[in-house]
């Protein structure tokens, strides 16, 4: 969570802030940062690539964890957590990664100790996860792997 605060604080965006408002404030960001317009000054030009850059993974984050990006995508989401199950899971604080069998990874914010406690103890890992986990934090698809059969 701590990176969604700083990342929102970056860019000067709140959860609600839609996806049009949000590539406009990426854009006039990088319009400002972009190492090109410091031509004869190497230090500024050193600085405003590290600024974009930090800008460039904020605004894809963001993105990937914008509401309106889980609206569009709900039914891949809901199709890869339905019928597959959990190949591997990592816990890092506060932010759960669940790998399913199809090649879909999902990261998951906010995600308390007690929560991934219950699910390394639950029987079923898919169907506790389904319950609490997959429909009530806030999410993001990481990777789509090849599955090979």
């Amino acid at each position: 969570m701590k990176r969604v605060v700083e990342f929102r604080k970056l860019l000067g965006t709140e959860r609600t802030t839609s996806l049009s408002e949000m590539k406009t404030i990426y854009r006039n960001f990088m319009k400002e940062f972009h190492p090109d317009k410091f031509v004869n000054d190497e230090d500024g030009k050193l600085v405003a690539e590290e600024k974009s850059k930090l800008i460039i993974e904020a605004y894809h984050f963001l993105v990937s964890i914008s509401p309106e990006t889980a609206k569009n995508n709900i039914e891949e989401y809901t199709v890869s957590i339905s019928n597959n199950v959990i190949t591997d899971f990592q816990y890092k604080g506060q932010l759960l990664r669940l790998d399913f069998s199809d090649g879909n990874s999902y990261e998951y914010f906010g995600v308390s100790k007690d929560v991934y406690t219950k699910l390394c103890q639950s029987d079923s890992t898919a169907r506790f996860a389904r319950r609490k986990i997959c429909t009530v934090f806030t999410y993001r698809k990481v990777t789509q792997q090849p599955v090979v059969a």
